[in-house]
């Protein structure tokens, strides 16, 4: 997914939470076609963990032979995780893979020291078919931000799930519910997607040094408030957290170990150096980034 800056919305809901750090209410914004709503970066909180973008895509129904059409376009210095609940997606990038995306996969893209990738709705999906799902990206560790790029793809019946009692969970990086995923990590961080049928209740592990719980559907307790999705619930370390399901909802349960320091982020590129974003917008001005097999049409740099 291609990234530019919006202002965030006037938050109307108070933190009433005593564990809840901050509530942000992800700001949306049309894509042409389908609309997403972000809830990272916000002014308030640039990451949690390592998370440093968080889109949730759709739900959207495409019609007359629409879709979803992102041309190829740049990364370094992050991983991308392309998780869908409907729907599926191309995807390509400049190292060859080529695949679509399916619910419920993980799909972990490494930009690393530089890659390029598109994402289109194939064919059989663009006249009456869906999109719903959560596109997030990870900034690498800063001794990992050149490490050569790679994808990893594992298929919803290679990830653990959990079922018990009106939960089910899909453990999709990481570790939670004492079930650990197959993706390969190069920091340490945990995403998890939760399903709650009315009144069932999950854990948020404490464990982890920065959490956080994105509502996607319906509406959650925590300690007695309520939060109608979609908000993004970011909560202090160490509090033990209970959410409980008011009527049938849809969590993502994420976060993990804080970096080492800021990063800087200018459209696809995050960084822990300014000067290395500006070196990789001269290299996709200058068409230094490989291509992608099969496309012939590409994002320009923005201005500005």
């Amino acid at each position: 997914m291609s990234w530019h800056q919006s202002r965030d919305p006037v938050l109307g809901d108070e933190n009433s939470c005593d564990a809840l750090e901050l509530m942000i209410v992800p700001r949306a914004r049309d894509l042409g076609g389908f609309e997403v709503r972000r809830a990272l970066p916000h002014g308030r909180r640039r990451m949690v963990g390592p998370f440093i973008f968080f889109d949730q895509m759709g739900p959207a129904q495409f019609l007359d032979g629409n879709g979803m059409d992102v041309r190829p376009h740049p990364h370094i210095g992050l991983a991308t995780i392309t998780y869908l609940f409907k729907g599926r997606v191309m995807h390509r990038d400049s190292e060859g893979n080529a695949l679509e995306i399916e619910p419920g996969a993980m799909n972990l893209m490494t930009a690393g020291a530089g890659i390029a990738h598109s994402e289109r709705t194939p064919g059989a999906e663009r006249d009456g078919g869906t999109m719903y799902g959560i596109q997030s990206w990870i900034a690498l560790p800063e001794a990992d931000e050149e490490t050569d790029p790679s994808f990893q793809h594992f298929p919803a019946s290679d990830l653990p799930v959990i079922e018990d009692k009106g939960v089910t969970a899909r453990v999709i990086a990481g570790e939670a519910f004492g079930k650990r995923a197959p993706v390969g990590m190069l920091s340490d961080w945990f995403y998890t997607e939760v399903m709650l049928s009315g009144g069932a209740s999950a854990p948020l592990d404490p464990d982890y040094e920065e959490r956080a719980i994105y509502v996607a559907e319906g509406t959650v307790d925590i300690a007695g408030d309520r939060f109608e999705g979609p908000r993004l619930l970011i909560f202090r370390p160490g509090d033990r957290i209970t959410v409980t399901a008011v009527s049938p909802a849809r969590l993502m349960m994420l976060g993990g170990t804080a970096l080492e320091g800021p990063r800087h982020i200018w459209w696809n590129f995050v960084s822990s150096r300014r000067e290395r974003i500006e070196q990789a917008k001269e290299d996709w001005k200058r068409g230094r980034f490989k291509p992608v097999p099969e496309e012939t049409e590409f994002i320009p740099l923005p201005e500005g």
